[in-house]
């Protein structure tokens, strides 16, 4: 009536378990991170954002200042291509 367990059913028992133990946690975690993939993307994708306008912030800041120094310059702009020599 009682079986006795073998060393090989015993350490073969002991791996599948520890295969499914091992194998839950990932497919559970991979099912989980999948939202979180996704909000993660968005949080990234809306600091990029940030970043870009800034950055254009910062440029029209650079040429406006560069606008206003060159409008204050008594010299006049000239294309280099002038023919009038005294």
């Amino acid at each position: 009536m009682t079986e006795k367990i073998t060393r090989r059913k015993a350490f073969s028992l002991f791996g599948l378990s520890a295969a499914v133990g091992l194998a839950m946690p990932v497919t559970l975690s991979a099912i989980s991170d999948a939202d979180a993939q996704t909000s993660g993307m968005e949080r990234r994708q809306d600091r990029r954002e940030g970043r870009h306008d800034r950055r254009d912030d910062r440029r029209e800041g650079r040429q406006d200042r560069r606008d206003a120094r060159r409008g204050k310059e008594s010299k006049p702009e000239t294309s280099g291509s002038s023919t009038d020599k005294k």
